[in-house]
């Protein structure tokens, strides 16, 4: 009996340990709308659908983005991704949160 309280024990903790990570929509606006304005600013108007370099994004929150694809988190997240059009991929330039945290700011345009 002790033993199988030990193991419970153990994997109690152990499963504490497990980290979690954001779910698609869990981003920080505000930590991507600061983030946006250092790094997607320079391209993108984020208060109009005036084309900067980029396409503005105003209204993405109506459910379109500029391509006309529907703006979901995926759509999003590929665009970042790959890039395209001039856009630079940010892959690698940025982490996963960050990335989570510029979707969500981006979502409320």
């Amino acid at each position: 009996m002790i033993r199988l309280m030990t193991w419970v024990l153990v994997l109690s903790v152990a499963l504490v340990a497990v980290p979690v990570f954001a779910a698609e929509g869990d981003g920080d606006a505000a930590a991507g709308k600061q983030l946006f304005d250092t790094k997607c600013g320079i391209c993108h108007n984020a208060d109009s659908k005036e084309k900067k370099i980029g396409p503005g994004l105003q209204g993405i929150k109506d459910g379109k983005l500029p391509s006309g694809k529907d703006a979901t988190y995926e759509n999003v997240l590929q665009n970042l991704n790959e890039g395209g059009g001039g856009m630079p991929a940010f892959e690698k330039l940025i982490t996963a949160e960050e990335k989570d945290n510029v979707i969500a700011y981006v979502m409320t345009l």
